[in-house]
Parts: structure tokens; sequence; C-alpha cells
């Protein structure tokens, strides 16, 4: 019997790097920043319709989210969204799903998704997906998927690959070992990354079994594991939700990939073309948007005027008129303005936290 498949999409961030769109009221992942009437998480919850059933699917998320998770997704099991009570990174809050999944299916697997990502080609991504969910079926690995890298992008981390591995009991179909893990490089190494055809974008997408990603967390993060397992017998039970307030805060913060992905010998991943986009920034918005002139205008009543490479959004029926504006991203909502160069949008969630 094959082990049973599950997705479990994180949607527990803030995401300030959209400022003034995206508040701790409601994040970007809930939000219709593309402007075709879905939000992030809806289009991602879609996505993952196409690979398990929508009991299958878990949603992670902050307590004050839960609200706003259930009218986003109103067809999804109450019970399979799970709230943390404290914001502490990702490695705590897939330790915990890791947990529940353990309780109430232990001989599964399940894929860890951003909630705010965007795919354009769904048909190579569900063949992706396939091929890692298999491969984590039959090998105790975790799994994570590579973006081929069209250019030398300094706002992601890369992932090097070793094109020469080739271990015994590893059937490879198309996955490469992985060497290391490099966090956002300057312009010089991105491009020497790009040349070597050794590095893919690190999406921040897995796929593991249950067995093997405790696995891990008991070499590399056991800590994690005992805060979180005291009584182990909560998971899947009444009692989880009161027992996961409890404890939960006293978990480590951080990242899965410093508590384990960069430390663990069994990281494979796949390289894959799926025209994906992380939108993690104004800049990564802009750019997926663009076409043709360097302008983009998301809302109605915008009107541009001799302007080279902005944009501009507005969620009201305001006329904004803008003439000879050059490298610029413009945000009107009700409650702020925002009017930043797109040269300097990393300082935006600095700004963010001064105000």
């Amino acid at each position: 019997m094959l082990p049973q498949r599950f997705i479990v999409i994180m949607a527990g961030g803030v995401g300030s790097r959209f400022w003034p769109s995206s508040t701790n009221e409601k994040p970007k992942q809930f939000l219709d920043i593309l402007g075709i009437g879905k939000s992030l998480i809806r289009m991602t919850f879609e996505r993952s319709l196409s690979l398990v059933p929508a009991e299958h699917i878990f949603i992670l998320t902050n307590q004050k989210y839960k609200t706003l998770v259930k009218q986003h997704l109103p067809e999804l099991p109450e019970n399979n969204i799970l709230c943390e009570p404290s914001m502490n990174n990702t490695a705590p809050c897939i330790a915990y799903s890791a947990l529940r999944l353990k309780a109430i299916h232990p001989n599964s697997v399940f894929a860890v998704l951003p909630s705010d990502h965007v795919i354009l080609k769904e048909t190579e991504y569900q063949n992706i997906m396939e091929k890692a969910f298999s491969f984590a079926e039959n090998n105790n690995v975790l799994v994570t998927l590579g973006i081929q890298p069209s250019r030398p992008d300094t706002g992601y981390g890369y992932i090097q690959c070793d094109e020469s591995a080739n271990e015994k009991d590893i059937k490879y179909d198309g996955f490469k070992k992985v060497l290391s893990f490099r966090e956002k490089p300057d312009q010089h190494t991105a491009e020497a990354y790009l040349k070597s055809g050794d590095y893919l974008w690190n999406a921040g997408m897995f796929i593991w079994s249950v067995s093997a990603i405790l696995d891990a967390f008991t070499k590399y993060a056991e800590d994690i594991l005992t805060v979180l397992s005291v009584k182990e017998e909560m998971f899947g039970t009444s009692e989880e939700q009161n027992y996961i307030d409890q404890v939960y805060p006293s978990t480590r913060s951080i990242s899965i990939d410093y508590a384990i992905m960069e430390q663990a010998e069994n990281v494979y991943t796949l390289p894959a073309d799926i025209g994906w986009s992380d939108l993690g920034t104004w800049n990564s918005l802009h750019a997926y948007l663009e076409s043709g002139d360097s302008t983009v205008k998301i809302g109605s009543n915008i009107h541009l005027i001799d302007c080279e490479d902005v944009m501009v959004m507005s969620n009201n029926q305001k006329n904004i008129v803008i003439k000879g504006l050059k490298d610029y991203i413009v945000v009107d909502e009700d409650h702020a303005i925002l009017i930043y160069p797109k040269s300097a949008e990393q300082e935006i969630k600095e700004v963010v936290k001064r105000l």
C-alpha cells in the first residue's frame, strides 16, 4: 500500500516587504495582489487540489489569521488549519505539522509549500510534484525543488548541486544531490553561479516522508522536537490546540534551511522549469507583470505619462496622474501611500519596522 500524500501550506508570514498593501491584519497571502479576483493563498490551494484532495491539505498559520483562512478556503476542513500561537520561523511549524501527520497517518509523505508564490506552468508543476512525491516515498531523502535560473538574480538564495553524485540504492531519475545552500549573492557571484550551471534558485518548496523529516529533526534540531513532544499523544486530539498554545512559544525560532537542510546529508533537488515567481517584493511583482514598456499599473484610473520602470498600484477609484517618473514604486492604500525608489526597495522592510 502506497503512503498517503499530503500538502502543508505555510501561511503565517506578515509580508512586510509588500507594505502598505500587506499589513499585520491582512498579509499578502490573503491579497489579490495580481488583480485577478483570487488571493495568493487561494491560488496555491487550488493548485494543490490537482495533487491531493482538500482533506489532505493543511494550512499552517498564525492564530490571528484563522478567520481569514476560513474565508478564503471555505471548503477546507477547520481541523486542517494548524494555528501557531507565536511566529517562530519555519522549522518549528514544520515539526508541528510532521507530528500531527505522524499521529493520524504515520506512513505518509507531505509537501511543504509557501502560500504566496506564483506558478505559470501548472502541468509541468504537477509532473514535477508527482516525481518528487514518488522519490520521497521510495527513498529516505529530503527533497527541495530547485528552479532553473534564467538570469543572475541577487534576490534569491541558491542551491549548489552535485552533477556526478552516484550513490547506491538511490534511483535518481533527474534528481541531484545537494552540496550546499548559498545565501543571496552579489551580482558578480550570481553571474558566476549562472555560468557554472551547478546552481539552482532555492524556491523553499520541500517534499519528504514523515519519518525522514522527523529523523532529521532528531539528528539536527532535537531541541525543537523535545519541546513539542512532551505530550506527543495530544496530537490529532481535541486537546492539541491547547497543548500547542502552551509549548510552541518555547521552541527555538529558526528557519528549516538553517535547522535542517544546510546540515542534512540526504538532501536532493529536482530542477524545475515551472514559471515560478516568489513575489517576495514589489520589484518581483513588477518583473512578473511587466509587458513591454517597463510600466505596470494595478487598479483603475491610473494615468502614466513619460514614465519609465515604474509600478503604480491603487485599490480605490481616485484618478492618479503621474508624469516623468522613473524607477519608482507607488502604492496608494486608504491608510497609507508609499512612494519609493525601486532600486532601494530592500529598505522598505526596515522602514516598516520604524513605523
